[in-house]
């Protein structure tokens, strides 16, 4: 696979990703939720400070080391994404490793700069957030929160078993978490290697040649067997 071809596809990402996510700022107060295809699809803004799904660890701190990793990750990642390139690995291998990368930067932008070029998204007084405001944005560099939207409750209103240890007779919902563009690629591109793994990493076997050494003096008297 080419070069020039993981680069386009990392920008396709990139660009949906960027561009719902400015849609959803700019016109959607936090919590706000619209049903797009029946009541199991919908768009439902919400904004997190940790990793991909909503996950959080560390507070204030663990944001910042979580965008600090964020960025080493990517920087690394290009080496690496070149590397597979140059070794030609298997094309789906570099499709997988494209998506993740395509994530990974994806959401580091929103902790990189978002907080520098938003408004607040206050849930309470239901503003919508404008981009550049004059006051300046609702945070500083390295402390912007990722925007979240796609919501697919697909089972609602259920229960859990009552025979289930720990959760019998709790609500049930799935899926539950509220994730983006850039979650859902890495998700494909890490379940996609999981799953095919035998596909990309087969080898190709090469016959080995076996030599003897030996110190013993070859001539027309002596024979090795």
């Amino acid at each position: 696979m080419k070069g020039k071809q993981v680069i386009l596809l990392i920008l396709a990402i990139i660009f949906a990703d960027q561009a719902i996510k400015f849609y959803i700022k700019l016109n959607y107060f936090a919590g706000e939720e619209h049903l797009v295809l029946g009541t199991w699809f919908r768009l439902h803004f919400v904004e997190n400070e940790g990793m991909a799904w909503g996950w959080k660890f560390g507070g204030e701190f663990g944001k910042i080391a979580l965008t600090l990793f964020r960025l080493a990750a990517v920087i690394w990642g290009s080496f690496l994404l070149r590397d597979f390139i140059r070794k030609k690995m298997h094309r789906g291998f570099i499709i997988c490793a494209a998506l993740i990368y395509a994530g990974a930067l994806g959401n580091l932008i929103d902790s990189l700069f978002y907080g520098l070029i938003f408004e607040f998204s206050n849930p309470f007084s239901q503003n919508v957030a404008h981009l550049l405001p004059s006051g300046g944005g609702y945070a500083g560099f390295l402390h912007g929160k990722v925007v979240d939207m796609l919501y697919f409750p697909i089972i609602t209103n259920a229960h859990y078993p009552s025979w289930m240890p720990f959760v019998g007779g709790e609500e049930f919902e799935f899926f539950r978490p509220v994730f983006n563009i850039a979650d859902a690629a890495i998700s494909t591109g890490v379940i996609s290697i999981l799953v095919f793994q035998n596909s990309f990493f087969k080898h190709v076997e090469k016959e080995e040649h076996h030599t003897i050494e030996t110190d013993t003096m070859v001539n027309d008297k002596n024979q090795i067997f």
